[in-house]
């Protein structure tokens, strides 16, 4: 048995509930660690230079989270990743990133003095800076400490830290327009953000840009970084948004199930069903035990199928 990913589901059943006000830290692998029970988890990597994060959590656990990774060393935060903006993953931007300082450049010696009171760095795509900010003059969402102070469009971003290549490669109109999955190459993890999830169904959230054909390619694209180790669990390890520590045959698996609903929805749709009609077609009948979810059911996927479906007519 695979003792990372017991501990992991373990702490996510409903009898261990007691224990999900607390924090925990799994060592994953290289210099990698997750985090879980600060709301969304949260990927910690640790080295010589400092302490780099995907992700905060949710706002009232931000001083916990602080605690558990001084824990893990008495490094300083240098950056933070978001990959989306949604609350339970930056949440905990702002008193975060202040705990943090910036890297500066090679003709400065050490911190940039007063400066680094701004903090450690903070990066996304551009649409979590918009959905974080207020860009139409409407009032923010969140402070402005915890806006990302790096962006990038498309394609994808790269960080060179602890000795680690990262890329950050954006997802297009995935879960949401503005989702990025982080992949640590030397220790071999990938932090996927709510691209996937072991909690339930996939959020496909429609009002913020998100569709079901983007969230299908996103996990394709985890597929392609992931590779299994021989016969074994193990290889390539990915942290999913929410729920356990996982590997590519969960990824896999969940991919699938995707896949098979959207083709189903489809299907019905060429036939002219409705909606409605659609709902009551028992679609997901075979995963509703084991991921249909009081906060997300599964009238509310097919719903959220259907819909991303019918706007790409």
């Amino acid at each position: 048995m695979n003792w990372k990913r017991f501990v992991v589901t373990w702490l996510a059943l409903p009898g261990a509930s007691i224990f999900a006000q607390e924090l925990h830290v799994l060592p994953v692998q290289g210099n990698v660690y997750m985090l879980v029970g600060a709301g969304a988890n949260i990927t910690v990597q640790i080295g010589s230079q400092g302490i780099l994060l995907v992700d905060t959590g949710s706002a009232e656990s931000s001083e916990k989270v602080l605690a558990e990774i001084g824990k893990l060393s008495k490094g300083r935060l240098r950056f933070i990743i978001n990959t989306s903006a949604d609350a339970d993953h930056t949440g905990g931007n702002p008193v975060i990133r202040k705990a943090g300082v910036t890297i500066t450049g090679a003709n400065v010696v050490g911190n940039i003095g007063s400066s680094a009171r701004e903090g450690a760095a903070l990066i996304a795509h551009e649409n979590v800076l918009k959905r974080l900010s207020a860009p139409t003059g409407a009032k923010a969402v969140m402070p402005f400490d915890g806006w990302p102070t790096e962006t990038y469009v498309k394609g994808q971003d790269e960080v060179y830290f602890n000795d680690e290549s990262l890329q950050i490669i954006y997802q297009p109109s995935a879960h949401t327009d503005g989702d990025s999955i982080v992949y640590f190459r030397r220790s071999d993890v990938i932090s996927a953000g709510d691209l996937f999830l072991t909690t339930g169904y996939p959020v496909i959230n429609l009002e913020r840009g998100g569709s079901v054909q983007g969230l299908i390619a996103g996990l394709n694209r985890i597929l392609e970084l992931a590779i299994p180790k021989h016969d074994e669990e193990g290889g390539t390890y990915v942290i999913p948004g929410h729920g356990r520590l996982c590997d590519e045959a969960d990824v896999v698996e969940y991919r699938d199930m995707v896949t098979i609903v959207r083709d189903r929805v489809q299907n019905l749709i060429k036939k002219g069903m409705t909606l409605e009609q659609i709902k009551a077609a028992g679609l997901t009948r075979d995963y509703d035990p084991r991921y249909e979810t009081p906060a997300y059911t599964k009238d509310m996927f097919v719903e959220a199928v259907y819909k991303s479906l019918r706007s790409e007519r």
